[in-house]
Formats: structure tokens, sequence, C-alpha cells
């Protein structure tokens, strides 16, 4: 089934008549590759215009960042913002960053690393886009955090805020930062956030 969307830059949301299961929620999202497609954890459709520049300047520095770091430390693989995660009460996301051990990775199978990875990553990072409403990004990091992530980052880069996010934790608001350190499953990381903040 193929969607056809009105014009606009807000996200666009669906309820099926049945919810999806993995197999054809992922079959849908092949069948219209050229969109942003995400599951909550209730079946709700969530359909997302793509970023604009400044968005994907911002995506593509964090990505850079947290994958040179991860090639060089070796115990993980990093994932950017076009790979979606079946997530344990059944929601469907693509964060714009991510971080998975290569001990977690070991246990899937060939199929499932081919599709949409069935696990919650250990880390990941979501930046806020022009179209993003921060109330529905910090509901999104509450439901990465209730899923298994050990540690989330939302970045607010138009007001130069970060948002901390541990499990079973109040997120920390942190302003007046140069740079974030990572810590728990991503120890080590430093992602300088100079260009995230200046944008294009």
């Amino acid at each position: 089934m193929q969607v056809v969307l009105p014009d606009t830059e807000d996200s666009y949301a669906i309820r099926p008549a049945a919810p999806m299961d993995n197999d054809v929620f992922y079959q849908f999202c092949m069948a219209n590759s050229d969109l942003r497609i995400e599951r909550e954890a209730n079946g709700e459709i969530i359909i997302m215009p793509p970023t604009g520049g400044e968005t994907g300047f911002r995506n593509g520095d964090l990505m850079t960042q947290l994958g040179v770091w991860s090639k060089a430390d070796g115990r993980g693989r990093a994932f950017d913002s076009n790979t979606e995660f079946f997530l344990p009460d059944d929601s469907a996301f693509a964060p714009d960053a991510s971080w998975v051990s290569k001990e977690r990775l070991a246990d899937l199978s060939k199929e499932d690393r081919g599709r949409f990875v069935p696990l919650c990553p250990e880390f990941i990072a979501e930046l806020t886009s022009p179209t993003d409403r921060l109330s529905r990004v910090m509901a999104k990091m509450k439901v990465w955090m209730a899923n298994g992530a050990e540690l989330g980052w939302l970045i607010d880069a138009d007001n130069r805020v970060v948002y901390v996010y541990r499990p079973a934790k109040e997120p920390m608001r942190l302003t007046g930062l140069d740079a974030i350190e990572g810590e728990g499953p991503v120890a080590g990381f430093h992602l300088d956030l100079t260009d995230i903040w200046e944008g294009l």
C-alpha cells in the first residue's frame, strides 16, 4: 500500500483498521521507501517529512563524531537516522544516532540484521528539527528509556540545550555546553557541540 500525503511540513498520523505486525509494517515501509515512517506502540503510524538542510547538517555532524569514536573504540556499532528498531513494546522508531554493543548484535540472525533491528540500542541521540514539537520528542525519549536504552541525549540545537536521559530518573537539562561526555555504554565518547549549535 502506497501513501499519498497532503502538502505539509508537519508529521502525519494514520491509524490502520488493524495494527500492523512487524512483517506487515516492514513491507509497508518498503513500499513507501521515500518516506520516514515510525510506529507507536498503540499501532498508530507516524509519517514525517524529510529534514531540511540545517537539520541534515547537524545530524551528519552528530553521526560523524559518533561513528569515528565507535570505530576507534571497537566495542560496538554506530547507526544513522535511517536505521529503524523494533522495540519490545511494539513501537518502531529510528533515532537520529544510536549505538549497539557487538555483544548484543551477535545474538541477531542475518535476517534480523538486514531488516529493522529487533532490539533497543544502549545509546540513542535525538536532535530536534524546526518541525518537531519538543513535547513529542520528549515523549519519544521516555519510550526509548522504557524499552531498555541505558543513555539518551535529546539535543535541542536551536536553544542550545541538551536533555540527558538515564533509566528510572528524570531527565537532566543542561545549558551552556560546548561539548558533552558519554557515560555508561558510550563512556569515552566526546561530542563537540560547536558546529551543531552553529548550524549552517
